[in-house]
């Protein structure tokens, strides 16, 4: 069996923003939408000031929430896969959104309006922008985006992270981890102890986002980048 997971160096990590945007193109996520984020913190008082930054994403719990609270049955809108990913069925969601009220990481969406009805929604700011000077509005598409999603996302559906379930079921990594100009995201599967999520979690202390939540997150950051300022 698999696991997949991911892990964070906070130290690599430079805040790019690399990984949101790469996410955006690759899944055609729509504004104010965020597959992949991140959160921003300056704490301290002046001169002493430690500015912090750390991308999030879907954590693909081991204890979701999400799944747990999902009212559809018998087969769930908000299901694990064998391998450990937590996935939304757009076709079985019905919208009620419990999912997304459940999750402790606020990092699941909720199309009120769909990308077909408001083509504005259908890709980031440059979609807005051609409608503003008059232009022809055309939907990124990506023919291998749509295991989960369809490619244009309908109206009254819930959305995440997907890991790139696309990308790492034919051997690619996540385009976020792909594009990361510093290496600092790493994807693989924990059950195996040659991985090298495994080997970095074996040699490093590691953290993650709301421990006390008991969700068991497969997102770990290690290492610490502290800027002062």
């Amino acid at each position: 069996m698999a696991r997949m997971a991911m892990v964070i160096d906070l130290r690599l990590c430079i805040g790019c923003d690399a990984c949101n945007i790469s996410c955006k193109q690759e899944n055609n996520v729509q504004q104010g939408f965020f597959w992949a984020h991140h959160i921003q913190r300056h704490e301290g008082t002046f001169p002493n000031i430690t500015y912090t930054y750390m991308p999030t994403l879907c954590n693909h719990c081991s204890n979701p929430p999400c799944v747990e609270a999902c009212p559809v049955e018998p087969d769930k809108a908000m299901f694990k896969q064998a391998d450990g990913t937590v996935m939304t069925s757009e076709e079985r969601c019905i919208g009620c959104q419990a999912c997304k009220f459940a999750c402790p990481y606020g990092v699941i969406s909720f199309n009120e309006w769909g990308q077909e009805t408001h083509p504005e929604w259908r890709t980031p700011e440059a979609a807005a922008l051609a409608q503003k000077v008059g232009g022809e509005v055309v939907a990124y598409s990506n023919p291998d985006r749509g295991t989960t999603f369809s490619v244009i996302r309908k109206e009254g559906k819930v959305e995440k992270c997907t890991f790139c379930d696309h990308r790492y079921q034919v051997g690619h990594d996540p385009r976020c981890v792909e594009v990361c100009p510093p290496h600092a995201r790493i994807f693989g599967d924990l059950d195996d102890p040659n991985s090298e999520v495994s080997r970095l979690l074996r040699e490093n202390e590691y953290s993650v986002l709301q421990p006390e939540a008991g969700t068991e997150p497969n997102v770990y950051y290690i290492n610490k980048f502290d800027q002062k300022s």
